[in-house]
């Protein structure tokens, strides 16, 4: 049930000598094959697939800037695409158009060890260049799950398991290359580690989910890879507990590199589709991580671990090695996989707000009641650790009265997240789905983002139908 309400007037006669014009640009890399626009339809979402009219491989900058141009001159949609694992329907066409794959534009384009950042083409994925730079002895840490694009990541303002302590993509995006909707290629920000210069664009295309630009190349902060890393997992009989030993840690500034969060459903999903049989029982478990020198990661670990068993945590098992380390956060990143293999047949309906942690206790609890209260599956699990957490409502999407339900439950929880502080996302984004909860939260406020979007995007080809209605 999308909440998008921006108009879009079709043309086909534009779409058509777009269509044209860019097939006579790129050649067999412009795709209008039934199959390649329905791979191009949606993402990880439970909207229903909206395909463009074709989709254009791009393998430049250049590339990209022709292809907008082309369209601006016939006000034809323009919709980003890098590796489709978007949440919130960022990637659907609803009006056609021609979508811009970025996934062939895959390079490192430099790497400054001595100034901890590099720059990359919107298609490398976060994994990719963890690769690519692994013998700097540097990492980029914003790690969301799933091996996005990181120019999808900045356009989407992504976050994740090591956002406690590392930041977002907000926070660690410092310059950009970007192609305007009259296809113009502009540089912002810079390689500096700060900056007074005018206005910060950089800030504005990050988070934009591409209706106001498309994102080409990224400049990213990289960090040193810590000498020692610990990860371990603990137990609760019941949730309240978990989440007061989530802020307890925080309260007792213990420098955590992740703290994740899976409430009962969402653990006995994990163990069954990611094997972690005799590691957790299907209880209530929190997965911390800690990273520094030996004897601070103990230090560390030691005081979550003294607070946890305060709060009735119990079962704590650690894992230093690299490949303990690795099953525990996989299981972790596939907990969307786990969901759909817990109800065959069924989508995810994945959802997420965040609140100030003082009231994250409360805000956890009250929604598991709400689950339970109206007979849901919806696991629930977080990056507690920034008072950001997640559910999974799983449904049939051809059954309206469970798409309804699942609607509702959203909206409640949006408004239990906004009395106390908090946002209606923390890192999935607006998209087609959370506009009117991004009206309500930010009020007055909003006419300003219908304002920018307006200035940069006069003719609303950029992603049309997202984040504002015009």
């Amino acid at each position: 049930m999308p909440d998008s309400t921006t108009p879009y007037l079709r043309n086909d006669t534009g779409v058509a000598m777009a269509i044209e014009q860019a097939k006579a640009l790129l050649g067999e890399r412009l795709s209008t094959s039934q199959a390649v626009r329905d791979q191009h339809a949606r993402g990880e979402d439970y909207f229903t697939p909206a395909p463009p009219d074709a989709v254009a491989y791009v393998q430049s900058t250049e590339e990209v800037a022709a292809v907008v141009k082309i369209c601006a001159e016939h006000k034809v949609p323009v919709i980003a695409w890098g590796t489709g694992t978007s949440l919130e329907g960022h990637v659907t066409a609803p009006h056609g158009g021609i979508t811009i794959d970025l996934s062939g534009m895959d390079k490192v384009l430099g790497v400054h060890p001595e100034d901890f950042d590099c720059r990359v083409q919107a298609g490398v994925t976060r994994k990719a260049l963890n690769e690519d730079i692994r013998a700097t002895g540097l990492m980029f840490p914003v790690d969301p799950g799933a091996n996005a694009s990181l120019g999808g990541m900045a356009a989407t303002g992504a976050s994740g398991t090591n956002a406690v302590r590392y930041g977002t993509m907000k926070e660690n995006v410092i310059g950009l290359t970007v192609v305007t909707s009259e296809g113009n290629i502009i540089k912002t920000g810079g390689r500096s580690r700060k900056t007074s210069a005018g206005y910060d664009l950089t800030h504005v295309y990050v988070g934009s989910e591409g209706t106001l630009g498309i994102i080409t190349e990224v400049q990213l902060r990289l960090y040193g890879v810590p000498e020692a890393m610990s990860a371990a997992v603990c137990q609760f009989d019941d949730l309240q507990s978990a989440v007061d030993t989530t802020v307890g840690v925080l309260q007792y500034g213990i420098p955590v590199a992740r703290m994740e969060l899976l409430d009962d459903v969402q653990t006995s999903a994990c163990i069954d589709y990611s094997s972690l049989e005799g590691l957790v029982r299907d209880k209530t478990t929190l997965f911390f991580e800690f990273h520094g020198s030996e004897a601070s990661v103990q230090e560390q670990a030691e005081a979550a671990q003294a607070i946890a068993e305060e709060l009735g945590g119990s079962q704590f098992a650690w894992a230093t090695k690299e490949e303990d380390r690795a099953k525990l956060w996989q299981a972790r990143h596939d907990a969307y996989y786990a969901c759909l293999a817990l109800t065959p047949g069924k989508r995810g309906w994945a959802t997420d707000v965040a609140v100030p942690v003082s009231r994250l206790t409360e805000c956890i609890l009250d929604t598991k009641k709400d689950i339970e209260a109206n007979g849901m599956i919806a696991p629930i699990c977080g990056h507690v650790g920034d008072g950001n957490f997640h559910c999974c409502i799983m449904l049939d999407p051809d059954v309206e009265a469970e798409k309804t339900a699942a609607y509702d439950f959203t909206k409640r929880l949006v408004d239990r997240a906004l009395e106390m502080g908090g946002t209606c996302t923390g890192e999935h984004g607006v998209g087609i789905g959370k506009i009117s909860s991004l009206q309500k939260e930010t009020g007055e406020a909003y006419e300003y983002m219908r304002r920018i979007k307006l200035a940069f995007d006069p003719d609303n080809i950029m992603n049309p139908g997202k984040v504002v209605a015009l």
